[in-house]
């Protein structure tokens, strides 16, 4: 049986998750983490995309943050995020509409404050798709 730790995954407006997990999974601003029991004590930002929170015996729950926190103590992770979902509740739908919306107005290109802004949506629209995708994936191999 491996070693659970106690993680959280808070917004700013919710509790998206607290309890027992076997791993993390994320990206973080330097790249791919896996996080398991014992890691060594860490903060970093996050980029936005798909958490894998992996439960005990295996279960698996995907989440979809929009950026943020990570820090890692000896038996707590916490996971600050600046927005959040579960992947399920995501709208394919939405998504695509979002990215295609950002491309129009990077193609215009306009002020240099909404190019950025334009990029983020895009940023964040891809990342929302990537954790779809994800979610796919697992379900096929589940099943």
């Amino acid at each position: 049986m491996a070693m659970m730790f106690h993680c959280d995954i808070v917004t700013a407006e919710k509790s998206m998750f607290s309890g027992p997990v076997e791993m993390l999974a994320l990206t973080g601003t330097l790249g791919e983490l896996g996080i398991t029991y014992g890691h060594t004590p860490l903060l970093t930002g996050i980029k936005p995309g798909p958490v894998r929170v992996i439960r005990q015996g295996g279960q698996e729950e995907i989440y979809f943050l929009s950026g943020g926190f990570l820090e890692v103590q000896p038996h707590l992770v916490t996971i600050l995020a600046d927005a959040g979902d579960r992947a399920g509740d995501l709208d394919e739908v939405a998504a695509l509409e979002a990215k295609r919306q950002a491309e129009q107005e990077l193609q215009n290109r306009g002020a240099e404050m909404e190019y950025s802004e334009a990029l983020a949506r895009f940023g964040d629209a891809v990342a929302r798709l990537r954790t779809i995708e994800e979610l796919r994936r697992r379900a096929r191999h589940a099943g």
